[in-house]
C-alpha cells in the first residue's frame, strides 16, 4: 500500500533522504552529485509512467552520464536535474529549488504568494497552460480563465520555458507588477498583474432562498489547503443549524490541492462507499472509504467547470459515481495522477507523479475529464464576482433549479401513502416533475 502522506494533486508529501544501496554512491565526489543521485533515486524507485514511454535501461545509462561529470554550483546541478527530467515525459514531475520549494509549502498552508495562477506544462504543445485562477487573487480579479495559454511573461517568449523558469518570472516582490501575453482560442492579448501575498480563506458559504421560499446551503471551495476540510465541516455545521434544505457544492475554478483534505471533504457528504482509489507504479492499490460520519444526508449538486481539477475532481467523481448527488456545469480539467513532495538533501525538492487515482466507478479521468449530468454553459457576459452563487449566475441557477427538482421528488416519495393517497395521481405527479428536470 501507498505509505500515508501529505499528498498533493498537484499532491505533496514531505519525506526523509532515502537513498538505495548503489555502490556508485559512495564516490560521489561532491554534493551537488549527492542532490542528482536522490532526484534520479526517487524516479527510479517511485515514478509512476503514465506515457508509457519511460524506460529503466534508459534512466540507468542517464545516471552513469550525470554523475561522471563535475559540477562547479548548484546552477549547474539544478540544469542537470531538470534535463534529466525533461525525459520523463511528464510534466508534473519537476525539480524546486530551495525558495520555491519553501513557497509551495506556504501555500499548500492557506498562503499564497504572487499573481493566484497554477499552470502545467502540455508535453504535446509545448505550451504552458493555466490550469485555473484561484480566486480572489489578481489572476481571477483580473478575467484570468482555466485552460488560457502564456505566450510571454514580461516580453519573453515562453516557447520552450519550463514551468520552473516561469515561476521564476510570474513570482516576486510583493506590490511589484508582471505583464502576461495570454492566448484564449485564436485571441491573444495582454493583462499586467500586481504581485500579491494573499492568505487564502478556502470555503465561504451562505443560504440562499428559492422563489418558492426553501433554504439553500450554498459551499465555495475555493482551494484544497490544509484548511479546507474544517472550514467545510464547520459551514456545513452552521447551515444544518439554519434548516437549509439541500447543498449546492461549488468546485469551479478549484485547481486542487491536498489529496487528504478531497478525502476528508468527500466524507462529510457521503456516509459510506468508496471515494477514491490510487494505483501505484507496481499495481498496488489504496483505496478511501466513506466513515460512516456524514455531517448531512440532504440532496446536493455540485458545480464544476473546465477550472475544476484534481483535487475537485475526486470530489465531484465520489459523489457522482456513489449517487450522492448531481454534476452541473461543463466538463473539469482532467488530472487524475498524484505527485509527491519529497525534500532533497539540500533544502530543494521534487515533486514527483508517484499514483493514478480511480473514481468509485473505476474511472480514470487523466485528459479526459468528468463530464457533468447537466452540461451548462457560465454567462455570455461575465458576471461580477459578487453575483457568483447568486441566480445571475446561470450555472447556480440551474444548479438550484436540479435541486428543487430533487428535493421535490424525494418529499414526494417519502409522504406517499398508499393507504390514504390516490396511486395514478401520485405517478401522474412524478412523471412531470422527472421531464420537467430534463428541461
Amino acid at each position: 500500500m501507498l505509505k500515508k502522506k501529505y499528498i498533493f494533486l498537484f499532491a505533496t508529501s514531505f519525506t526523509g533522504l532515502f537513498l538505495n544501496n548503489f555502490a556508485e554512491a559512495t564516490v560521489l565526489n561532491n554534493s551537488y552529485k549527492e542532490v542528482i543521485d536522490h532526484v534520479w533515486q526517487i524516479v527510479y524507485r517511485d515514478f509512476l509512467d503514465s506515457s508509457g514511454k519511460f524506460q529503466k535501461s534508459n534512466w540507468i545509462n542517464l545516471r552513469k552520464e550525470v554523475l561522471s561529470k563535475t559540477y562547479s554550483d548548484s546552477n549547474e546541478a539544478y540544469d542537470a536535474i531538470r534535463n534529466m527530467l525533461s525525459n520523463l515525459d511528464d510534466s508534473y514531475t519537476r525539480f524546486l529549488e530551495p525558495k520555491e520549494f519553501n513557497q509551495m509549502r506556504i501555500d499548500t498552508s492557506g498562503e499564497l504568494t504572487g499573481v493566484g495562477i497554477q499552470i502545467v506544462k502540455d508535453k504535446e504543445s509545448d505550451d504552458l497552460i493555466i490550469i485555473s485562477p484561484i480566486e480572489d487573487t489578481p489572476a481571477f480579479d483580473a478575467g484570468i480563465k482555466a485552460r488560457d495559454k502564456i505566450l510571454s511573461i514580461d516580453d519573453i517568449s515562453t516557447e520552450g520555458m519550463n514551468i520552473e523558469e516561469a515561476v521564476k518570472l510570474i513570482r516576486g516582490q510583493r506590490g511589484t507588477k508582471v505583464k502576461l501575453e495570454i492566448l484564449r482560442g485564436s485571441q491573444s492579448f495582454f493583462k499586467t498583474l500586481s504581485r500579491e501575498k494573499i492568505e487564502i480563506k478556502s470555503v465561504s458559504s451562505k443560504v440562499n432562498q428559492t422563489k418558492n421560499g426553501l433554504l439553500i446551503g450554498y459551499v465555495r471551495i475555493k482551494q484544497f489547503n490544509a484548511n479546507a476540510s474544517k472550514e467545510t465541516r464547520d459551514a456545513i455545521k452552521d447551515l444544518e443549524t439554519q434548516k437549509v434544505a439541500g447543498y449546492v457544492l461549488d468546485l469551479r475554478s478549484n485547481p486542487g490541492g491536498l489529496l487528504e483534505s478531497s478525502i476528508d471533504i468527500s466524507r462529510h457528504f457521503i456516509n459510506k462507499g468508496v471515494i477514491v482509489s490510487t494505483v501505484s507504479k507496481d499495481g498496488l492499490k489504496e483505496t478511501k472509504r466513506g466513515n460512516g460520519q456524514a455531517l448531512t444526508k440532504k440532496p446536493l449538486v455540485v458545480l464544476v467547470n473546465e477550472g475544476s481539477a484534481s483535487a475537485s475532481e475526486i470530489v465531484s467523481g465520489a459523489i457522482k459515481d456513489n449517487n450522492r448527488g448531481k454534476l452541473i456545469g461543463k466538463k473539469t480539467f482532467g488530472k487524475g495522477l498524484v505527485q509527491s513532495m519529497r525534500t532533497l538533501v539540500d533544502g530543494s525538492g521534487l515533486t514527483v507523479t508517484v499514483a493514478k487515482y480511480l473514481t468509485p466507478n473505476g474511472t480514470d479521468i487523466n485528459k479526459s475529464g468528468i463530464i457533468p449530468d447537466i452540461e451548462v454553459k457560465m454567462n455570455i457576459n461575465p458576471i461580477l464576482q459578487k453575483e457568483i452563487g447568486t441566480r445571475k449566475d446561470k450555472q447556480y441557477r440551474a444548479g438550484e433549479k436540479e435541486l428543487v427538482n430533487i428535493i421535490k421528488r424525494n418529499n414526494q416519495i417519502s409522504e406517499f401513502n398508499p393507504s390514504t393517497t390516490n396511486l395514478n395521481a401520485f405517478l401522474k405527479i412524478n412523471k412531470k416533475d422527472q421531464v420537467f428536470a430534463l428541461n
